[in-house]
């Protein structure tokens, strides 16, 4: 039998996105307990740290992907300047990965900032997470950090990515706007 995948709109209050979370807290935990020997409760106060509003439209989005409606990935993104956004919490369950769900998620995150009229992305990952890294390199995510320095020593790794040409001065809102009919001289 085939199985179905299908990004969603929700938002983390939604009961599916509850295994996200859970294994977000223990991937994090795992990763970052000899840095953090309370790590659990670290990684559970960061992702409560924000409130699920942020994650929601106008400024923001929270998607998950389902597989035949089981949560097996998901991500969002919420107001970080007026023409940026920052992506947060993207995450794949960890037996199905290296399968191209993550960049499904980052694809759609970056299409809802886009349609939301923002004009770039931004987003940390720890240091302790090469795949993530290799995510953001293969997607055209800028590294906004030294290569050439240890990665510890910075312990959130920065990335960035234009959604728009940066030659650009309009938002992505002015080339959806419509384009006013030619006035013709009489």
């Amino acid at each position: 039998m085939a199985t179905t995948d299908r990004i969603i709109d929700t938002t983390p209050l939604d009961v599916r996105a509850q295994p996200l979370i859970d294994a977000l807290i223990d991937e994090y935990s795992t990763r970052y307990n000899a840095y953090r020997p309370d790590s659990r409760a670290s990684a559970r106060d960061e992702l409560a740290r924000y409130p699920a509003e942020l994650f929601a439209p106008p400024e923001g989005a929270f998607v998950l992907l389902l597989r035949d409606g089981e949560t097996i990935g998901g991500g969002a993104f919420k107001r970080y300047d007026a023409q940026t956004a920052e992506l947060k919490r993207i995450w794949t369950r960890t037996d199905l990965r290296r399968q191209g769900l993550a960049r499904l998620i980052v694809e759609a995150l970056e299409l809802r900032a886009a349609q939301q009229g923002y004009r770039r992305l931004y987003l940390t990952t720890g240091f302790r997470q090469p795949e993530a890294w290799a995510l953001y390199d293969r997607t055209g995510y800028t590294r906004l950090f030294d290569s050439s320095i240890d990665p510890e020593a910075y312990f959130h790794l920065r990335f960035g990515k234009d959604l728009v040409d940066p030659s650009r001065t309009s938002t992505l809102a002015d080339l959806w706007a419509p384009v006013p009919e030619p006035v013709l001289p009489r």
